[in-house]
């Protein structure tokens, strides 16, 4: 291997342990919320808001840190990020021991390990993007797969360590997470940084972008992405719970894992076999899966086929939101920062509103969530009409190294 390729493999690498960091921002916290309920005497509706608080503040990241982040440029970006989680985790060890109000000291440790996340969601994807790399799409398949594959760890490693150890000892395990942020900071100081710039040298605009046909139909793909994937990622564990007949904790480690697996080895087996495949035709192959996973999630009564119609969803959705990334690179005018953050954000809408799209309407049918989910497949019907219209030829781009 030339010193160049190697010089390219430690910048993806550093991306890739990025999304694991923020699998660790966004899954290992959640594990503890039955036990900062019973330990600092929070009601669990105070609790939950914990989870609106950190997607609330990574979208309002998605929104406006694209200015900074020009600012201060990517690897500042990467470094900030990563201290942010850091220093949140080691404070959501520390500060509801010592503060009065101890919801007070979890909500502001939690704020800040967001703002990491936040940014570590805006920066990866157009990080790797713009590596000077063959086969971009297997690339940015693999690199989200590190997600998936991050959030098994979180929820197995932190499982077996309270198993071992006893949960009442989560704030040494928060401390020992910060080891995966601290390892990525330090990679981010030394790796090369590359920029995306279009061959004509146009810099990317929020009027460029939204005078675009295309752009908003990425955008529109990003977020059915997200709705396709929460809307049945957040109903595994009652799936599991149900169709197992297995404790609700169970439930909430068998569901989601068996979901985040599938998804992650369509992501990987992508990434592996996917030079010889069209990232069009193997999106549009995931369409028609995800739809034959929502109907039998929603008609077939059996639960353990219920629950297998999870992990099938759980497969065809994978390719979705990396896929949407590499068509949206090659084919929208004015790529860059600004973009990834829109693709961000539009994906971050579609996790909050699938869920609770289905929500309603399983709601509006006396807790029906099978009919929830069921109407939840205009999502993934709405992301195949998306691939269709795609039709915009990809473009050459030239990248330009930023030290």
């Amino acid at each position: 291997m030339s010193k160049k390729h190697s010089k390219i493999n430690s910048t993806i690498k550093a991306a890739f342990l990025g999304y694991v960091v923020q699998a660790v921002v966004n899954n290992f916290v959640p594990l503890l919320f039955v036990q900062m309920q019973n330990e600092f005497d929070i009601p669990l509706s105070r609790i939950t808001l914990l989870i609106t608080f950190n997607f609330g503040l990574q979208l309002l990241i998605d929104m406006t840190s694209t200015p900074f982040v020009e600012k201060i440029g990517y690897r500042a970006s990467m470094i900030l990020s990563n201290a942010c989680v850091i220093v949140g985790l080691i404070m959501i060890s520390v500060l509801p021991g010592v503060m009065r109000n101890p919801f007070a000291g979890i909500l502001i440790s939690v704020c800040i390990y967001a703002i990491g996340g936040g940014l570590q969601e805006v920066l990866v994807s157009p990080i790797v993007e713009a590596c000077p790399t063959d086969n971009k799409e297997t690339v940015m398949s693999l690199l989200h797969s590190a997600y998936c594959w991050g959030h098994m760890a979180v929820v197995l490693v932190s499982t077996a360590f309270f198993c071992i150890f006893g949960i009442s000892n989560w704030r040494v395990l928060a401390i020992i997470w910060c080891i995966v942020p601290a390892i990525d900071l330090l990679m981010f100081t030394r790796v090369p940084i590359y920029r995306l710039e279009s061959a004509e040298g146009e810099k990317g605009s929020i009027k460029l972008l939204f005078g675009q046909k295309v752009f908003w139909i990425m955008m529109l793909m990003m977020l059915c992405a997200g709705a396709s994937e929460q809307a049945v990622s957040q109903w595994a564990s009652a799936f599991a719970e149900k169709g197992l007949g297995v404790s609700k904790t169970m439930g909430d480690l068998l569901g989601p894992t068996l979901f985040a697996l599938c998804m992650a080895s369509s992501r990987t087996i992508y990434g592996i076999r996917g030079q010889k495949m069209e990232l069009e035709k193997f999106m549009g192959f995931s369409v028609i899966l995800c739809g034959i996973a929502y109907i039998v999630i929603a008609t077939v009564p059996h639960p353990v086929i219920a629950l297998l119609g999870c992990g099938l969803a759980g497969f065809s959705v994978g390719i979705f939101w990396p896929g949407t990334f590499s068509l949206a690179s090659a084919n929208v005018k004015g790529r860059g920062t600004l973009l990834f953050a829109f693709l961000a954000l539009a994906g971050d809408l579609g996790c909050s509103g699938g869920p609770t799209f289905a929500g309603l309407i399983a709601s509006a049918a006396n807790g029906n969530m099978r009919l929830g989910i069921g109407a939840a497949i205009c999502f993934p019907i709405l992301m195949g009409i998306g691939t269709l219209l795609n039709s915009v030829p990809k473009r050459p781009m030239q990248r330009t190294i930023r030290k």
